[in-house]
This record gives structure tokens, C-alpha cells and sequence, in this order.
């Protein structure tokens, strides 16, 4: 069974970075055809996919974000880490990491979620 915990603060001042980081447990973040993914909910809105990276190391960003998004992964700690440049309030919702089977396929496993509010 998988598990994805996500961790990192609940509280970012604007302008500054976010950064989050999932825990994988269960299961290799280098498993063939595993797609890990941030996708957020802001409040009282859909869900939007931020950022993904792939098994072999590919990565995709949202269109709208993707000049303040950068997705790693430390393959050691079996993490994958977001961050997000230069918040605004606009950047708060509650943050999921999860995993996909392929690209496109709706996700499989996903973390409990994390509130992250930007406010001064």
C-alpha cells in the first residue's frame, strides 16, 4: 500500500517561497510509469494539477505557474519536493501530493492534504 505525507509550513507571508515535500512510503518514487504530482484545491474552487515529475525524471507544470514552479525529487529519501516562488493569496489552498499510473490517468494514491494559507 502506498502512503503520501506531505509536510511543510501552513503559513507563507506573500512574496516569499513555498516549499512542500512528500514523503513516499510503500512504494519507489522510480517505479516504472509512476507519475507524482502537487495538485491543489483553492478554496471554494476545482482542483488544479501545479506540477509533476515522472519516474525517469520528466517534469510538467501548469501553464499558469510554471514560471514560479520548480519540482524535484531525492531519490534517497523517496521525496519529491514543490516549490513555489513569489506567493500571493491567490496561492492558497489546501496542497495534495499523489501518484498516477501514466500521464493523464487520474491518481491512484494521494496524501491527506495540507492547508497552506498566504497572508501577511
Amino acid at each position: 500500500q502506498v502512503q503520501l505525507q506531505e509536510s511543510g509550513p501552513g503559513l507563507v507571508k506573500p512574496s516569499q517561497t513555498l516549499s512542500l515535500t512528500c514523503t513516499v512510503s510503500g512504494g519507489s518514487i522510480t517505479t516504472d510509469y509512476a507519475y507524482w504530482s502537487w495538485i491543489r484545491q483553492p478554496p471554494g474552487k476545482g482542483l488544479e494539477c501545479v506540477a509533476t515529475i515522472g519516474y525517469g525524471g520528466y517534469t510538467y507544470y501548469s501553464p499558469s505557474l510554471k514560471s514560479r514552479t520548480s519540482i524535484s525529487r531525492d531519490t534517497s529519501k523517496n521525496q519529491f519536493t514543490l516549490q513555489l516562488n513569489s506567493v500571493t493569496p491567490e496561492d492558497t489552498a489546501i496542497y495534495y501530493c499523489t501518484r498516477a499510473m501514466l500521464p493523464g490517468l487520474a491518481p491512484d494514491y494521494w496524501g491527506q492534504g495540507t492547508q497552506v494559507t498566504v497572508s501577511s
